[in-house]
């Protein structure tokens, strides 16, 4: 069983290597949620998430025999970054299984550190089978990413990190994929001061934990399916529920549109780079799903390593969420100086052209007609009803999308 010295131990190990994450004011939400709220950044992590935390204390922990003979992992990416370093640091080998579906930017990262990688698999739970074997064939020490007791007393130095700053804290908000991180930091808060209340994050897509949590028994998903990749875990660790049962108050869940507004919300409001699984904590607190008012709370910022492919997305969705773009199909007459006339009405709006395309082939289209694809840059709600009444007004056909 994980004790509060044996978190403190993990604290000293990291000490001197592993950053000791900023933990900063969030103005914006606790002047909109009634609240105290701080963040917790481990988006700013060595290797961009929280993983470094136990990778690098089960490593210091193997004897020399172990370390020569080199470490295995599986990860979506996090832990696999966070052994690397570990393993680079102590100077061993390290073989990372991951899902062929792993964003380049967690594989890159990996490689940085000088592991070996293997894509290998649909999901985590694949590429863990793939990797157990392969630790047992060859003898070498596999570090599970959160079902280990040295992993999960490294995460829970979290927790220390945010009760040396706010001795006073009501709420800790913490994000569930398999439950390592939450099981450290519930551990050590709940030894500390009881009175702590933790609450967990989970994914719609992969809500395996937070159904078991409800049915106090484990309850794996058939399939996992979520922009939060971090923590897209299908099944359930029978001892990390364990912990959760005794140690966490609740669990709640987010879907990835609320994920994909907090990771905008972040970016934006506070310059952070934050992937899916490290904004569900965010989300939660953005959306609604927890009682914080007049409360002292901390969500934990987990990760920041966010593939660019999926950030572009979503600031493309959340710029048409929130009107500041405006996609437009418009029906021309094919003929000169249409086109003209119909920017001469977004002039009068003032509404800027950032992208323009046409298409004359359509089969919906007659002849002598044309659609133009048209994305606008607009100023809110207000100014697009407006554009879309000076279009009717000059007797176009168009449809927004």
């Amino acid at each position: 069983m994980i004790t509060l010295n044996d978190i403190k131990d993990a604290k000293k190990r990291l000490d001197g290597t592993v950053y000791k994450t900023p933990l900063m004011k969030a103005p914006f939400l606790s002047i909109q949620k009634n609240a105290e709220i701080f963040f917790k950044e481990d988006n700013l992590q060595l290797t961009g998430s929280f993983k470094l935390r136990g990778a690098f204390n089960k490593v210091a922990m193997l004897d020399d025999v172990k370390k020569a003979a080199g470490v295995v992992a599986a990860s979506a990416g996090n832990h696999a970054q966070g052994l690397a370093f570990a393993a680079s640091y102590f100077k061993c080998e390290a073989t990372i299984f991951m899902p062929e579906a792993t964003p380049l930017t967690k594989v890159l990262g990996v490689k940085s550190y000088g592991a070996n990688v293997v894509l290998t698999g649909e999901n985590f739970d694949e590429a863990y089978a793939s990797a157990i074997k392969f630790a047992k064939d060859n003898n070498k020490e596999f570090v599970h990413p959160f079902a280990d007791d040295e992993v999960i007393a490294g995460q829970g130095t979290i927790a220390l990190e945010i009760l040396e700053k706010i001795e006073d804290i009501d709420q800790i908000i913490v994000p569930i994929g398999g439950g390592g991180l939450i099981s450290g930091i519930a551990i050590a808060a709940k030894s500390i001061n009881p009175n702590i209340k933790i609450t967990g994050v989970v994914a719609s897509g992969a809500k395996g934990m937070k159904e078991s949590f409800e049915a106090r028994m484990p309850i794996d998903s058939s399939s996992v399916r979520t922009i939060a990749d971090g923590i897209a875990v299908r099944d359930v660790n029978p001892k990390l529920l364990d912990i959760i049962l005794e140690y966490v108050d609740e669990i709640v869940e987010v879907s990835d549109n609320e994920t994909a507004n907090a990771i905008l919300f972040l970016l934006e409001k506070h310059k952070l780079m934050v992937e899916g699984a490290g904004a569900v904590s965010v989300a939660a607190i953005m959306h609604d799903k927890i009682n914080i008012e007049n409360k002292k709370v901390c969500a934990v910022v987990s990760g920041g390593n966010i593939d660019v492919t999926m950030l572009s997305i979503i600031i493309e969705k959340g710029l048409i969420k929130s009107h500041r773009k405006m996609n437009l199909i418009v029906t021309l007459m094919d003929k000169p100086g249409a086109l003209m006339h119909l920017t001469d009405v977004f002039a009068q709006c003032s509404a800027n052209i950032v992208e323009i395309g046409f298409d004359r082939n359509s089969v919906k289209l007659e002849f002598g007609e044309a659609y133009v694809n048209i994305a606008l840059a607009t100023k809110g709600e207000e100014h697009q009803e407006q554009i879309r009444e000076n279009l009717k007004q000059n007797g176009y056909r168009f449809k927004q999308i």
